[in-house]
């Protein structure tokens, strides 16, 4: 029982991590005078999003792996249009 509440633990962990990084990303307003504290806020939600997800990574089952992976394409595709933006 304790490998599946940890299991459950560290998607939920997870998902709670990509969730706060895609609202960063969809809060950001790139013509605002806080724009340079916005990607710095979102920066940080994302490298955290991804450390939970490589956490939940370890002992996912496999629709979790999937959902997980999607995560990562989710922000990984972020990553690319700030970069893009910039």
């Amino acid at each position: 029982m304790p490998y599946n509440k940890n299991n459950q633990q560290s998607f939920q962990a997870a998902q709670q991590g990509a969730t706060q990084a895609f609202d960063a990303y969809d809060n950001i307003v790139k013509d605002r005078a806080d724009y340079g504290h916005q990607l710095k806020h979102l920066t940080e939600e994302v490298n955290e999003a991804y450390q939970q997800i490589n956490n939940a990574l370890e002992n996912a089952s496999e629709t979790q792996r999937e959902r997980l992976e999607q995560y990562q394409r989710d922000l990984e595709q972020i990553v690319r249009d700030v970069n893009q933006s910039e």
